[in-house]
């Protein structure tokens, strides 16, 4: 009697046994098997990799709000060539509050030589190709962005070659903290000096044949400096045809917030028009 209840307890048992046993020729191992096998398991691993990597990625939500810190400074970061002798230029902002930020406050005058190097002039040759792109595809600003983030400094290149000339322009390069309200940075002849009425430019002791405003703009932005992103105006290079000609850049400054998981930052965007 025990034994009875035994074998029908065990074959209850069986019938719930969930994990069906297969026959030995199935589990035969064989080279074409194989083979599926390690196409199987690459195609999956690779597929696991790529989601990986997706979920790793960085994704561009914008999102918009009123910037209501009217006190704190903004910083502009600057590195301008002009070909003119750092002795002949004077560089400076004027706000709509009456406010001067003389040069010396944070801008190194360094006299250079204006034409640049083979490996600058590459550099530059890039840098305005990528300009060029980013004209015609405003999308690629996500790309730039995204991947400032794992490239290193975008500044000139030092120069490879001992150039025996002498200097002839002047490299203006630092950064300037002003007013968070519309205003003018010029780079003109003269330096500035204090006036009670107004704002001026020691330019009478300079002879009118050294007037020289072609320039090139390596770099400019504004807010917290960022290497690896591209700012619209980089690599920017203008030739003056006379000594009376004269560039104007009119530019809108946008603050902006970046919050990823690699970087946060407050830095600016900003449109810009010339004449």
């Amino acid at each position: 009697m025990r034994r009875l209840n035994r074998k029908k307890t065990l074959n209850l048992m069986k019938e719930l046994d969930a994990f069906p046993k297969v026959p030995e020729s199935y589990v035969e191992t064989s080279a074409s098997g194989g083979t599926v096998s390690l196409i199987a398991f690459t195609t999956i691993a690779f597929l696991t990799i790529m989601e990986f990597t997706v979920y790793r990625d960085t994704w561009m939500k914008y999102e918009y709000e009123v910037d209501k810190d009217f006190t704190s400074k903004l910083r502009i970061n600057i590195d301008i060539t002009v070909a003119m002798r750092c002795q002949y230029v004077g560089a400076d902002v004027l706000d709509l509050a009456e406010t001067m930020v003389a040069s010396a406050d944070g801008l190194i005058y360094e006299p250079v030589v204006f034409d640049l190097s083979p490996r600058q002039k590459e550099w530059q040759r890039i840098l305005q190709l990528i300009q060029n792109r980013l004209q015609e595809e405003h999308s690629l600003q996500d790309v730039i962005f995204k991947s400032a983030f794992k490239s290193a400094s975008t500044a000139l290149p030092p120069r490879e070659d001992n150039s025996l000339q002498s200097p002839d322009a002047c490299r203006i390069h630092g950064h300037l903290y002003v007013n968070k309200v519309a205003g003018n940075f010029h780079i003109t002849v003269g330096k500035a000096i204090p006036h009670p009425r107004g704002h001026a430019h020691l330019a009478a002791l300079v002879s009118h044949e050294s007037y020289n405003f072609s320039h090139r703009i390596d770099h400019l932005s504004f807010g917290e400096l960022i290497p690896g992103i591209i700012n619209p105006l980089d690599g920017t290079e203008k030739i003056a045809s006379d000594h009376n000609q004269m560039f104007q850049y009119f530019i809108t400054v946008v603050p902006t917030k970046l919050h990823t998981y690699k970087i946060s930052a407050e830095t600016h965007q900003f449109s810009v028009t010339e004449r």
